[in-house]
C-alpha cells in the first residue's frame, strides 16, 4: 500500500513537472538552478547585484560668515552677504526636510555626513534624521580645511565634530568625509584612533575596497563627483533633466557589469541643492526607474563597510 502511494506521488509530481515545462518551457530544476546561478554572479554577500547608496549632506547653518553661493562674489569688504544666508537657510528650512519625506515614499535609507556646528545650530532637524533610520555621519566641526592642521588640530576638529552629532543625536559616527575630501596625510590614521570604520574621500574605484592603517582593517567606500549635484547642478549649471541622464547612464552602465563584477553606486545631494522641488521630483524618478531593476539594493554607508569587512573577496590594497 505505500509503494503504490509513492508511485502515485511521483507520478502526480513528474506529471506537474511534465505540464509546467510545456506550459512555461521551464523545469523545476532549471527554476532552482537558475536562482542559484544568481547568487553565484553576485559579488555581494547579500546577493544584491547592484547597490546603490545615496549621501545627503547636511552643511546649510554651519557655514562661514560669506560662504560661497550662486550669487556673484562682489560684495565689498566689511559686509555681511545676506542674500547668501538666505540661500543656506533653504537646506535646512525645506530641502532636508523635503528629502527625508521622498526618502521615506521611496522606501530607502541614506547617509548624512553632518557638519558638526551644522548639527548644534538645528537640533531636531538632525535628531529627525537618525531618527527616521537614516546613518549620521561626520564632516567635520566645521567647514574648515584640515588637510594644513596640525595632528593634535585635526584630531580635535574631527573629534569635536563626532562629539556634536552623539549629543544631539545618539549616533555614534563611524563614517568620515572631509571638506571637499582633502583629508591630509594624518587623517586615516586618527579617524582609525577615533573608532571609524570606513571614510570616502576617494574617487579610484566603482566598488568599496580594504586598506591598511597602522596594520589594521579600513574601509574606503568611494564617493563621486560624477553624480554630485553641487558640481553638477550648481557648478556646471546643468538642468535637472541633464542630472537625471546622467546618473541615469551611470546606473546603466554599472547595471551591466555587475553582472560579473562587485559594482557599487554613489550619488550624492546637498541640503541647498538636491532639496529644491525639481530635485526631489527627479530623484522620486530616478530611484523609481533604478527599483524596477531586479537586484538593485539601497544600503547607508555604514551597512556598506560593515559588508566588506566581513567578505574575504573584498579588494585589498
Amino acid at each position: 500500500m505505500n509503494q503504490r502511494r509513492n508511485f502515485i506521488k511521483q507520478g502526480s509530481l513528474l506529471g506537474l513537472t511534465g505540464v509546467l515545462q510545456s506550459n512555461t518551457g521551464f523545469t523545476f530544476n532549471q527554476k532552482i538552478n537558475s536562482q542559484i546561478d544568481v547568487k553565484k554572479k553576485s559579488k555581494w554577500a547579500d546577493g544584491s547585484r547592484l547597490v546603490v547608496s545615496i549621501s545627503m549632506q547636511f552643511e546649510a547653518g554651519g557655514q562661514p560668515e560669506n560662504a560661497e553661493s550662486p550669487f556673484p562674489q562682489n560684495l565689498q569688504k566689511g559686509y555681511r552677504d545676506l542674500p547668501a544666508n538666505t540661500w543656506y537657510q533653504y537646506g535646512y528650512k525645506e530641502g532636508i526636510p523635503r528629502m527625508l519625506d521622498n526618502w521615506d515614499k521611496l522606501g530607502i535609507k541614506v547617509s548624512s555626513h553632518m557638519v558638526g556646528s551644522a548639527v548644534v545650530n538645528n537640533p531636531n532637524l538632525a535628531k529627525e534624521i537618525v531618527e527616521r533610520g537614516h546613518e549620521a555621519a561626520a564632516h567635520g566641526m566645521n567647514w574648515a580645511s584640515q588637510y594644513n592642521m596640525t595632528y593634535e588640530e585635526e584630531k580635535k576638529f574631527i573629534k569635536d565634530g563626532v562629539d556634536a552629532i552623539k549629543k544631539v543625536t545618539g549616533f555614534n559616527p563611524v563614517g568620515y568625509n572631509a571638506n571637499w575630501l582633502r583629508r591630509g596625510e594624518n587623517t586615516l590614521t586618527i579617524l582609525q584612533e577615533l573608532g571609524f570604520k570606513y571614510h570616502i574621500d576617494d574617487l579610484s574605484r566603482d566598488e568599496p575596497f580594504v586598506i591598511q592603517v597602522n596594520h589594521k582593517d579600513f574601509v574606503v567606500v568611494p564617493y563621486t563627483l560624477r553624480n554630485n549635484d553641487i558640481l553638477l547642478i550648481e557648478g556646471k549649471n546643468f538642468s535637472v533633466d541633464q542630472f537625471m541622464n546622467q546618473v541615469k547612464f551611470e546606473f546603466d552602465q554599472l547595471y551591466q557589469e555587475a553582472e560579473f563584477k562587485r559594482r557599487q553606486m554613489s550619488i550624492s545631494f546637498h541640503d541647498r541643492i538636491g532639496g529644491t522641488p525639481q530635485m526631489v521630483k527627479a530623484t522620486n524618478e530616478l530611484v523609481h526607474y533604478m527599483q524596477k531593476h531586479k537586484g538593485v539594493s539601497f544600503k547607508r554607508k555604514d551597512e556598506i563597510a560593515e559588508m566588506a569587512l566581513g567578505d574575504k573577496t573584498i579588494i585589498r590594497e
